[in-house]
This record gives C-alpha cells, structure tokens and sequence, in this order.
C-alpha cells in the first residue's frame, strides 16, 4: 500500500516514553496470553537449515535470508520467516499434552518486504503453537482461541489507558466472525484489502475466516498461504473452506484495516496431502517436516503469530511502525514521515 500520512498527525507520547510503553505492552500482553492459552516460553531459532522444509513458505514467492555455514560444508541456512513448522515439531518434541502449549519470540528479516506504514524488512512477533485433540480440528475451537486472544489484547489496551489516560480504548467488547467468501459476496466491487477496510470500519475488530482457499464467490484466495501449516480447504461447521484466519483491527489513525495476526487450525495429514496437489508441490512430501507429519508423528495443533511492534503501534495510537521499532526506510520515506510529524525510531 502506498506510505499513508494521517492530515493533522500528533504523537501521543515522547520517543523516550514510547520506549518504556513498548515494554509494558510487550511484559502485559505475553503474561496474559500464556496464561490463557497454556502457554510456557522457550528458545527460538533465528535460523534453519535449507532443504529441511522448516521455514516458512509465506505467499510462495518471498526470497528467504540464506547463507553458506563455514563449519558445515557451506550447506546453506536460512533466517527464518515465522517458526509456524517448527514450533509444531516441538510441541511433539516436548510431548506437550492437549490444551497447553508453547509461545517465543520470533525475530526474522523479509527482504522482499514493500515497506509503508505496517511493514518493515524486520518482523518481531510472538510465534504460539497449542496442542489439541483431534475433535477439536473445528471452527468452535478456532473461534474460542481467537476470543481469548482478543480478550488479552483488550486488557493490554486497558492497562495502557490507565498508565496513560490521553490514550483512550478504541476496541470494541466483541471480535465479529466473518467468513471471507461472505465478505466478498458482500463487497463483489471491492478488492481483498478494500473489503477487510471496509469490515473492520463497520465492526471495529474481526477474525477473517478461511484464508488461502480458493472463495466461490471470486474464484481466488482472498489472500496467499502456504499449504503446509494452515488448514484453509477442509470444509467448517459453516460449510466454508478453512480452519483458519486473520485477527484484523479498525485503525483509526490510518482509517484502513490493521492485520494483527494470522492463525489457524494447522494441518492434518489428509489436508497437507491436499493442499500440496493443489498448489503443485507434492515434492514437498519428501522433506522432513513434511514426512514426519505424514507419517503421524506431529501432535495436532493450533498456533499463529502476532506481531509484537504492530501491537504497540495499535495500542499507542502511532501512524508507522516506524516509531516502535528500529528499522531501515528509503530516505524519501524518512523525510515525507518526519514532515508530518511522524519521527521514525
């Protein structure tokens, strides 16, 4: 999206205040979703090998980080993109019993990235993965998850109001529910990222529904995933495809749609066989990651990421994701930002 410059912009804290507020949202939120979530932290790669299969594909198309390693024959690694594969493997690792789970902090670099207000070539987000049981592979369980998130980011909004009584709550009680298809049918005028604009304007925070699949009602995905994580074409209770979504806020500086997180019910091994026929890539099977789960060997799951900065600049009412973290921008991004009064970090 091009680089949005709110008319009549103004910080609602110093760059020094800013600081210390992106840690109290970072200590508050954290505690608050392990503790609903059964959630204990670990340690975090930053970086995989290639040829594994264990980082994330994204949309397909975006060029991984690598680098040859001196001590292992120059076999290449590669700065991971999220840790959506990995962090299932560990639940299965660590033998971690239905209903509890893991989170870490995930730091990556995407270097295909077009940078504006809501993305940097630096990602920092907090990476979840839950073990469940197999009958809870539905939408209700998906939907209760996303509620308990919601609630903690609800709460983490409050304690920043009441640190910092200028910045008032903008979030509504509820997250509505919509399917994608549903939104498309709704707005057949609009594209994806018009139509999410135009949902959260009308509900103030939605959970999109079934992202990667192909919509009836266009004939495309809404979005891009990878076919080996989320489960996004088996059929819900609502007779949609997908198991999965995206947690998308109102933003009222920008007045656009604001992705926080992307989440789902991750693949069984029935859908991850479907899911790379569809998409072309049954080589895939052969991998590491891909053959364990095959083979039943990963626990199932449900899991996601939420970005840490884009929290704190949701929460603290900022125009750029700039003023929360310490990024790179094009000089002419840096000048155009600092005209509007928007200081970048």
């Amino acid at each position: 999206m091009p680089l949005i410059l709110p008319k009549r912009y103004k910080r609602k804290l110093l760059p020094e205040t800013t600081e210390v507020a992106i840690k109290m949202i970072k200590d508050e939120f954290q505690r608050r979703l392990a503790e609903a979530l059964g959630l204990r932290r670990v340690t975090a790669p930053l970086f995989v090998l290639s040829g594994t299969g264990l980082n994330d594909d994204l949309n397909g198309v975006e060029r991984p980080v690598s680098f040859p390693v001196k001590a292992l024959n120059d076999h290449r690694a590669e700065v991971v993109h999220s840790l959506a594969k990995w962090k299932r493997m560990k639940l299965g690792a660590y033998d971690i019993a239905p209903g509890y789970g893991l989170y870490t902090d995930m730091n990556a670099i995407r270097a295909d990235e077009e940078l504006d207000n809501l993305h940097s070539l630096y990602v920092d987000q907090w990476d979840w993965e839950q073990t469940i049981r197999p009958e809870e592979r539905n939408l209700d369980y998906l939907k209760a998850t996303v509620e308990k998130i919601y609630a903690a980011v609800r709460a983490t909004e409050q304690m920043i109001f009441r640190q910092f009584p200028h910045i008032t709550p903008r979030l509504p009680e509820k997250i509505t529910f919509i399917h994608a298809d549903d939104l498309a049918r709704r707005y057949p005028e609009l594209n994806a990222t018009q139509r999410e604009s135009a949902a959260a304007r009308e509900y103030g925070a939605i959970f999109l529904i079934g992202i990667g699949g192909v919509l009836p009602s266009t004939g495309e995905p809404h979005d891009g995933r990878a076919p080996d994580y989320d489960d996004w074409s088996t059929p819900n209770s609502e007779g949609h495809l997908g198991l999965n979504g995206d947690i998308i806020l109102y933003d009222h500086i920008l007045d656009r749609s604001f992705e926080l997180s992307s989440m789902g019910i991750r693949v069984s091994p029935e859908a991850l066989e479907r899911q790379l026929k569809i998409r072309g890539c049954e080589e895939r099977a052969k991998l590491d990651f891909h053959r364990s789960l095959l083979a039943g060997e990963l626990p199932p799951s449900i899991g996601g990421g939420i970005g840490q900065s884009r929290l704190c600049m949701f929460l603290l009412q900022k125009a750029h994701i700039g003023e929360v973290q310490a990024s790179i921008w094009p000089q002419e991004q840096i000048e155009a930002c600092a005209a509007a009064g928007i200081d970048l970090l």
